[in-house]
């Protein structure tokens, strides 16, 4: 049972970060470095913070956790300090808790009880507790190769090494069929290696994962497009069922603004892929932010990643633009009332860093150099207004005043419209659907026979901890089209949808 007066014994706490004069110089992780023993009494503190709640929100399917996390029991257990049995109920929901642990921006903690109120001292620092539990199950050896017992001899494909895909794969795996991950590039891991920066997830994270997944049985190929280097017909041949896990990486552009196509703005994806490289060891990137004034256009994490990105690459500035006006610090009970996801001015410790963030702005026209170079953009302050009838939205000029802003480096984070075209769903037989996604029926198959769809293909850019959901629930959809019924969980529906005010 949790403290039901933890809360108000103690203070919600956030883990502590390097010094910012330090970490802007190298790509390690944001947070310190701190002693096992050190980091393990803070966090036991922080989950006694947990109470007895009586209906625990924060692993609800909708206003919480999608996954079904069992956050109050491994809280309780953290508390105690029983870390192998927190890691046991942990992993029971999530395969990757490191993952979410470092990057989900924690609905949980949005859905806490203590959310409602900003009296209570802010939520239950789930997503540090978590991310607490697997670092200790790691280092003290609970987190070990879970192979099956017996073969099904069926086989599967995943297409795609995304947290979709690799979760699917893990889950396919420990029922006993032999799984193929097939990914397009020369590294696995999808987004999680190319898209999220090294300084929030370092990719030895990720790597440590993988091996377990190969030491559990999965086989994987690298650089292999599926449609183009194996053909549908030889997919179709190999194996029993295919699960679609190919992300939605098309970036949305910008076409209308004039100037668009000078040299110096690019999409956001083109930008953070060989940055990411580089820590790779992949060499220097073509597009680099050293000595530039680099200006990013979109609010979200896409638009965080690159901001700390070129901080790190030594921009001269750095500057981030959003069309909306600057959100509210504190929940707005009408418009966000609890436990939906609060609108909020949300700061990532790259905001801390350097920089500067403008809102209520949008960019007039980019402005070059006789060479075609960029060298500035025009600005213009602006209100976003939504019709009521169509619910198309139109930036607004609100003032004839125009800014001119230094700029060598243009950034276009504003969102995906969805799946890349490719040649495996036109072969497949597959349309894209109007919001650029692969639909599916209630049990995850697609309109094409044994072909399954998980994560940001279904569902469209969203959340790691969706991208996990969704894996885990195409598994046990596929388990049970090979075998006719299936064991294994299936945290979310094909509809589900976050709890939202509409």
């Amino acid at each position: 049972m949790a403290d039901p007066t933890g809360f108000l014994k103690y203070d919600r706490a956030e883990p502590p970060k390097r010094p910012r004069d330090e970490r802007v110089h190298d790509w390690r992780e944001v947070y310190a470095d701190v002693g096992q023993a050190e980091r393990n009494d803070e966090v036991r503190t922080q989950a006694s913070r947990c109470m007895d709640c009586g209906i625990p929100f924060c692993h609800s399917g909708t206003a919480g956790c999608p996954l079904g996390n069992l956050i109050p029991e491994w809280n309780d257990l953290v508390r105690w300090g029983d870390w192998e049995e927190a890691s046991e109920r942990l992993h029971a929901t999530n395969n990757f808790p490191e993952f979410t642990g470092k990057l989900c921006p924690a609905p949980c903690e949005a859905g806490c009880v203590l959310s409602i109120s900003p009296e209570s001292g802010g939520p239950v620092a789930i997503k540090r507790v978590e991310e607490t539990i697997a670092a200790q199950a790691w280092e003290s050896g609970y987190v070990r190769p879970e192979a099956a017992t017996v073969a099904t001899g069926q086989r599967v494909a995943v297409v795609g090494s995304g947290p979709a895909g690799l979760g699917a794969a893990q889950q396919l795996t420990r029922a006993g069929h032999e799984v193929t991950v097939f990914e397009r590039d020369d590294r696995l891991g999808g987004l999680l290696r190319y898209g999220i920066p090294e300084f929030k997830m370092e990719k030895k994270v990720l790597d440590r994962r993988l091996a377990q997944l190969r030491k559990e049985g999965t086989a994987f190929v690298t650089g292999c497009e599926v449609g183009v280097d194996v053909t549908v017909e030889e997919l179709r041949e190999r194996f029993d069922a295919v699960v679609l896990a190919v992300g939605a990486l098309r970036g949305r552009d910008d076409t209308t603004t004039p100037g668009r196509r000078l040299e110096g703005v690019h999409l956001a994806m083109d930008y953070l892929v060989p940055a990411n490289r580089y820590c790779e060891g992949d060499g220097p990137p073509a597009i680099d932010g050293e000595g530039k004034h680099v200006v990013i256009i979109g609010g979200g994490d896409t638009g965080a990643d690159c901001y700390g990105t070129a901080t790190r690459q030594g921009a001269l500035s750095v500057t981030q633009l959003d069309q909306y006006p600057q959100p509210p610090s504190t929940r707005d009970d009408d418009r966000s009332p609890w436990p939906t996801w609060p609108y909020i001015l949300r700061s990532y410790p790259v905001h801390e860093e350097t920089g500067e963030r403008r809102f209520a702005v949008a960019v007039k026209r980019f402005i070059g150099d006789e060479h075609g170079r960029l060298r500035a953009i025009e600005l213009h302050k602006v209100r976003v207004e939504k019709d009521p009838e169509t619910g198309r939205r139109e930036v607004v000029p609100t003032s004839e005043e125009i800014e001119e802003l230094p700029a060598d480096l243009v950034l276009l984070a504003i969102g995906f419209e969805g799946v890349e075209r490719m040649r495996l769903l036109d072969d497949l037989g597959l349309k894209l659907t109007g919001r650029g996604t692969i639909s599916c029926g209630s049990d995850w198959q697609t309109e094409a026979p044994g072909v399954f769809v998980c994560g940001d293909a279904h569902r469209g850019a969203s959340l790691v901890v969706w991208a996990i959901a969704e894996g885990r629930s195409v598994a046990h959809a596929v388990d049970a089209y090979l075998t006719g019924a299936s064991d294994l969980p299936s945290p979310v529906h094909p509809t589900a949808l976050p709890l939202a005010v509409v």
